[in-house]
């Protein structure tokens, strides 16, 4: 059944259209226009000037709404809809570090649940292949070398949706572990990691393409040591993820982030079970985090174990805050990573042939009504 979205203020990152209308056929939006003179269709939505944007996409997260996506297929259903009431249309599903068995059989949980539900979009194993150094809120005794064998089980369990994999490139095999990934058409991420800038070069001239959440488990920015950072930033080919809660990244540095890398900042949430939630106890992988006013820890520590972010909170932030221009806030929640995981064909443009993803929302940039392949939901 078509339907029809009308009296829009569209903002995707062609820009903003006033008075913009959209068919959508199905799941794909077959026509867009503007003004008055728009075709028939047998449902109409009355956007009535509000903010129409594509559904948000979140490459790295891992629960919500109380609930952890590596807990079973209920918990994985319960997280996806507190975040898709926030805005995130697309979802990859993001594994801390684990005992082996455990992530295999994550993999093969998520690769069935994106058979039968196209919003999962695969997986990403944040973990095991980490720096222990830099380990942030993965468990020590879960990481691993990135062995050929290895690397057989995780993409065999996954049954071609692992779609990004992060990964320390000091590690012993790292490089070698990346050729086969890249081959497999896995996005590789360098993250948890102590790489300088030479060696985060030489793995994105090795295929790596995004730096997982940028600033945070890697070294910082030192004017005589750059490190994978500036690296990033100096490499048209990487996306940096990064997450703008204001918590993990200043405003300030998410300002300096979007400056030096324009059309390259995917904004994620990196989310844990409490976003969406209440303070309190929570489990992440086999570790115990505590969340206090938004802020998730490993108990007794100060190390961030994920954040409470939603993609829409992301979006206020970034224009709020570090003073983004609106355009780019949301390009970086929808064609950025939908680019970075080579989906930008059908993903993150309010445009004809694109999944009919769509986010409305209020002046605020509060979230109104969410539909994705043409549903509301």
């Amino acid at each position: 059944m078509a339907v029809l979205f009308h009296s829009a203020r569209k903002l995707d990152a062609h820009g903003q259209v006033d008075d913009f209308w959209m068919l959508v056929d199905g799941d794909t939006i077959s026509s867009t226009g503007s003004g008055p003179e728009h075709p028939d269709a047998a449902e109409t939505v009355d956007v009535d000037g509000h903010w129409l944007v594509p559904g948000f996409l979140d490459m790295h997260g891992h629960g919500g709404g109380g609930f952890s996506y590596d807990n079973g297929a209920d918990a994985l259903a319960s997280a996806l809809a507190m975040h898709r009431s926030h805005g995130t249309t697309r979802s990859v599903i993001s594994l801390v570090a684990s005992p082996l068995d455990e992530l295999l059989a994550n993999l093969e949980l998520i690769a069935a649940v994106a058979a039968r539900e196209p919003l999962v979009l695969g997986s990403h194993l944040e973990g095991p292949f980490l720096a222990p150094g830099n380990r942030g809120a993965h468990g020590l005794e879960h990481l691993l070398e990135p062995s050929p064998a290895i690397i057989d089980q995780l993409l065999n369990a996954a049954h071609s949706t692992l779609r990004q994999l992060t990964i320390a490139p000091e590690l012993p095999h790292a490089f070698e572990a990346i050729d086969v990934l890249v081959e497999a058409g896995v996005a590789v991420a360098v993250g948890h990691t102590l790489a300088d800038d030479a060696l985060a070069h030489r793995a994105f001239d090795a295929g790596a393409r995004i730096l997982t959440h940028a600033f945070n488990a890697m070294p910082g920015i030192h004017h005589r040591a750059p490190g994978p950072v500036v690296a990033a930033f100096d490499d048209e080919r990487v996306t940096l993820e990064l997450i703008a809660d204001g918590m993990h990244v200043h405003p300030s540095i998410t300002r300096l982030a979007f400056g030096s890398a324009p059309g390259r900042i995917a904004l994620v949430t990196d989310a844990m079970a409490a976003a969406g939630s209440v303070d309190g106890d929570y489990i992440l992988g086999s570790l115990d985090v505590s969340v206090c006013d938004g802020l998730a820890t490993i108990r007794g520590t100060t190390t961030i174990a994920g954040s409470t972010l939603t993609q829409d909170a992301a979006l206020r932030n970034a224009i709020a805050d570090a003073r983004i221009p609106p355009v780019d806030a949301v390009t970086a929640l929808t064609l950025t990573p939908a680019r970075a995981l080579g989906l930008d064909h059908r993903h993150g443009l309010l445009a004809p042939g694109f999944a009919a993803d769509a986010v409305m929302l209020n002046h605020t940039w509060h979230v109104t009504g969410v539909w994705a392949d043409g549903a509301r939901i």
